[in-house]
């Protein structure tokens, strides 16, 4: 028994109770090839216990290899499901976001087919059946989902994310149940609406970051449901990064830029819905707001993190909205179960498809923080693929906010070290090297140099603004001077828009691949591209 009750107890629909079984129990179920939905964002709420029994089946008999899967899951999920099973070659495709040392090792390989997808995208297509058109059913084959507990109507209680479980639950007739009794119940923090497709898809009618428009459960068949599995486990969520003088510098040019758009009656004394991604300059900038002069501060975003109790504690958080309460392992989830009175009625967590929708972020004026990889002098910005072709993680939802946001910012370090240059890398550069954001989708650029507000600048305006304002001084003349010549270029043969000279482009990035660093002798270029 669990200090947090029984499974019986979380087993209100007892027919059920007829299906326990032991995760080894399970591995039955699973063959060869199987299209597979997982429950989970970030690391939370993702099964666990079948997962790891699994990869502990294929490692005892030698299966690598032989036993893949094709996975769709909300985001990532912990490493010890995900990273295990790609280091034995358990899977083949992967939608559409993740994380990880050997995954991503995975699918730069290309061990791993992976598809990168708007989240809201994500959500929304795998409901209308378009990653399992081709399969034989034309569904899921199957589907794991960690639950809190089980209503007596059959209907399932996530627990520390929502992900894509109603869009899973609609296209997959075969669901093991985790019911997770190492850890409180979730009943009552969710807001769970399963979208239907057009043309019966329903209004998002959110008006406020706490608006509640669903139930608690999400409906699920009992008669789907081939096994409920008793896990233990908790999260292993991240631990998240220690700031730093660059990303608080950054948060400090956001904080003023904010206080001076209250100044001038373009955000309200409270600001507006705050969205903000994850990492050191997201920390540092819930961080900064902590102790910054807004009160009555609300969140509508995709991830929660360890800085966002700290807000709930200064007193600034009325509330927040959320796909995850993605926390540390330690201290992040011991300190919000030991407070869930105090923190529980001010979260409310949503399904992908509703956290990420554009339609809210839209009507709320979100104020969408996001990290790139690079951005360009243009403001292109790439979030997804270092030198245009090695895959870190995924685009995530930072688009879905930075299309539909109110204000949408884009915030990195000016430059980074190299192996042997300590600002060998730009993360200002003539063009990105690959590109998820375009021109059109961002109002601001921050470095821990200064921001740009971008915002009624035509391009070469934004060009030179984004030079003087975020890049490192020690980029600041090369990029000038590539500016220069692209200008009198392209203004000569009439092309001069938004000058680019694509011998010139990418020497920054090839520079960097040969050299170590990305400060450049001179922009000449020895050979013709077209012989």
């Amino acid at each position: 028994m669990s200090e947090y009750g029984t499974l019986q107890d979380r087993v209100q629909c007892k027919s059920l109770l007829d299906k326990v079984k032991t995760p080894e129990q399970c591995i039955d179920f699973f063959k060869d090839g199987m299209n597979l939905g997982w429950s989970g964002f970030t690391p939370a709420g993702y099964p666990k216990v079948v997962p790891i029994a699994l990869a502990e089946h294929v490692e005892k008999n030698n299966l690598q290899g032989k036993l893949k899967f094709n996975l769709f899951i909300g985001a990532s999920v912990g490493a010890e499901t995900e990273n295990r099973w790609a280091i034995n070659d358990m899977i083949d495709r992967r939608w559409p976001y993740q994380t990880g040392k050997d995954i991503a090792a995975g699918i730069n390989a290309g061990r791993i087919r992976m598809g990168d997808k708007h989240l809201s995208l994500f959500a929304q297509d795998l409901g209308y059946g378009f990653y399992t058109k081709d399969s034989p059913t034309g569904k899921l084959d199957l589907a794991i989902i960690e639950v809190s507990e089980i209503l007596e109507d059959g209907s399932l209680v996530p627990t520390s994310s929502c992900g894509v479980i109603p869009e899973i639950l609609m296209i997959c007739d075969k669901v093991i149940i985790e019911v997770n009794t190492g850890q409180p119940s979730f009943k009552g923090i969710h807001d769970l609406l399963t979208p239907l497709t057009p043309p019966n898809r329903q209004v998002f009618n959110i008006t406020r970051a706490d608006s509640r428009i669903g139930s608690i459960s999400i409906p699920c068949d009992p008669s789907k449901v081939i096994a409920v599995v008793e896990s233990k486990l908790r999260d292993q969520g991240r631990a998240f990064a220690e700031q730093d003088d660059t990303s608080e510098a950054i948060a400090n040019h956001i904080i003023d830029f904010f206080t001076h758009e209250v100044k001038a009656g373009r955000l309200p004394k409270n600001l507006l819905p705050i969205q903000s991604g994850v990492g050191s300059i997201a920390n540092a900038v819930i961080g900064g707001l902590a102790k910054g002069p807004f009160q009555n501060l609300t969140v509508f975003t995709e991830v929660l993190q360890d800085t966002m109790l700290d807000l709930f504690d200064s007193g600034k958080l009325d509330c927040a909205s959320s796909c995850s309460l993605s926390l540390s392992a330690d201290p992040g989830f011991p300190k919000f179960f030991a407070n869930m009175d105090k923190y529980f009625d001010k979260i409310t967590l949503r399904p992908l498809s509703i956290s990420n929708a554009p339609e809210p972020i839209r009507r709320l004026g979100c104020i969408a923080m996001n990290t790139p990889v690079e951005i360009d002098i243009f403001a292109h910005a790439n979030s997804t693929l270092v030198g245009g072709t090695r895959m870190i993680n995924g685009l995530g939802g930072s688009g879905d906010f930075l299309r539909n946001g109110y204000l949408k910012m884009m915030h990195t370090p000016s430059s980074r070290p190299s192996k042997t240059d300590p600002t060998g890398i730009s993360c200002v550069v003539p063009h990105c090297s690959h590109i998820d954001h375009t021109e059109h989708d961002l109002d601001c650029v921050i470095t821990e140099q200064g921001l740009a507000d971008l915002r009624g600048m035509a391009p070469k305006d934004r060009a030179r603004r984004i030079i003087e304002k975020c890049a490192h001084p020690d980029y600041k003349a090369q990029l000038t001077e590539y500016l220069n010549i692209a200008e009198a270029d392209c203004l000569k043969r009439k092309v001069g828009h938004e000058p680019q000279l694509w011998d010139r482009a990418f020497k920054m990035h090839l520079n960097l691949e040969k050299n170590g660093t990305m400060k450049l002798k001179n922009w000449d270029v020895k050979v013709d591209l077209c012989e």
